[in-house]
């Protein structure tokens, strides 16, 4: 794995990772944009834009998110960024597919996907988009190779430059990389989802695959900072689909029940060195695998975004650290979601 570093004002190191194929060098510890658009409760757009210019200046030149995070209001919201930042390298990946009504391979159409990639290059006001992945369509899908055919054919006509997919399922990620235009795939990488790690980033390190680890906080459980007190507002994610009433329930605290969570991150807090918060230790778990680009949590404030940068400068943890993890995963975890994604 290749790595380069940049510094901010305050001597912060970050730390960079090829991604895939695509030449491009990438922070490891990435933005990702969903809070900043919706599903995760208030937000102010003045926070969201603040903790933008505060990655970009802690070295982050990669931003993820999807045309429906608030209805394209993520993507506006990082064309501003550009716009007041000219001339500095920020990578942009968003996502399409979730505007169906309904998730159907037919869906995806080459009318419907010019017409999502059009929306995006609109909101996002370029050209060309950066990385178009699409957003956890059905599983049946990847047994179509007509819909990269048709990906295939929007990169010819410079309306995107690479393409990738988020899924749920390894199998899903598995079948994925097949494709040879395939150069990403971001899928649900944390402390509570260990499945990745076997068989599919073996592959994916072989066909030089970018891997993006999303949701790598299990929805903030792995901050630490919830508890069986903690309240979520009616529009957070957190309250609406905490048992997948609007979408996959493993999108929301990876899947695991929300008291075996915390009691799960109880034995992990007795991990934590004395320099590091549980947030920070987690990223810098899943920096621990060589196969994974970047890591893409995300900040609605400056120091949510100074604090998840601050992650790559902790030191590699021990192999007993690793171990105890492992542990826990297999005490709490592994029957609930091992055997689903």
């Amino acid at each position: 794995m290749a790595y380069l570093t940049a510094f901010d004002l305050k001597g912060l190191v970050m730390k960079y990772r090829e991604l895939g194929r695509t030449g491009w060098k990438v922070a490891e510890i990435s933005f990702g944009a969903w809070a900043i658009g919706a599903s995760w409760g208030t937000v102010d757009d003045r926070d969201s834009l603040a903790a933008l210019h505060r990655a970009i200046d802690l070295g982050v030149n990669f931003i993820d998110t999807a045309d429906v995070y608030g209805d394209g209001h993520s993507e506006r919201l990082i064309a501003q960024l550009k716009r007041e930042r000219p001339g500095e390298e920020i990578i942009v990946a968003t996502k399409a597919g979730r505007r169906l009504p309904k998730q159907t391979v037919e869906g995806y159409s080459p009318e419907n996907l010019t017409a999502w990639i059009e929306r995006s290059l609109t909101n996002l006001e370029t050209d060309c988009l950066d990385l178009v992945q699409l957003h956890c369509p059905p599983t049946e899908l990847y047994y179509h190779p007509e819909v990269f055919e048709t990906l295939d054919n929007l990169v010819r006509a410079g309306k995107i430059r690479y393409y990738g997919v988020s899924v749920e399922k390894v199998e899903e990620a598995l079948k994925a990389i097949e494709y040879p235009g395939v150069q990403t795939v971001q899928i649900i990488f944390n402390m509570f989802r260990h499945r990745p790690s076997e068989l599919f980033f073996q592959e994916a390190r072989r066909r030089k695959v970018g891997i993006l680890a999303r949701v790598p906080l299990a929805s903030g459980m792995l901050t630490g900072k919830l508890s069986r007190e903690s309240v979520f507002a009616a529009d957070d994610h957190r309250q609406f689909n905490r048992h997948g009433q609007a979408f996959d329930v493993g999108e929301t605290f990876s899947g695991v029940d929300y008291d075996t969570g915390l009691a799960a991150v109880e034995e992990i807090k007795a991990l934590l060195p004395n320099d590091a918060t549980l947030a920070q230790f987690a990223l810098r778990w899943i920096l621990m695998f060589d196969a994974v680009t970047c890591a893409i949590p995300g900040a609605k404030t400056p120091k949510q975004m100074e604090d998840n940068a601050a992650s790559a400068e902790l030191p590699p943890l021990s192999e007993v650290q690793m171990l105890k993890i492992r542990e826990i995963y297999g005490k709490y975890v592994r029957a609930q979601v091992h055997h689903r994604w």
